[in-house]
């Protein structure tokens, strides 16, 4: 444990910041999994829904820092070759 004031306050940042990068991590994957699910089920319109709502949130990580940009190209890519799967 960190002896320094301003270090205990960091060691508390990076718990929150853990806690909300975990969160969203975990949102792209089950946003993942319901596009998986509205291809399968060859459902267009929800695929086109979720697809939309999952580039957005990709978006959204990577401008946060919790992705790096090419790792949220490479997703973005992926949910495109997804999509065009179903249309």
């Amino acid at each position: 444990m960190p002896n320094i004031k301003q270090q205990k306050k960091r060691v508390r940042l990076a718990i929150r910041q853990h806690d909300r990068n975990r969160q969203v991590k975990s949102t792209l994957k089950t946003l993942f999994k319901k596009l998986d699910a509205s291809v399968s089920a060859s459902d267009r319109e929800a695929a086109a829904t979720v697809a939309n709502e999952l580039t957005k949130s990709i978006d959204k990580a990577a401008a946060g820092g919790v992705i790096h940009k090419n790792n949220a190209a490479r997703k973005k890519s992926r949910v495109a070759r997804t999509l065009a799967r179903v249309s």
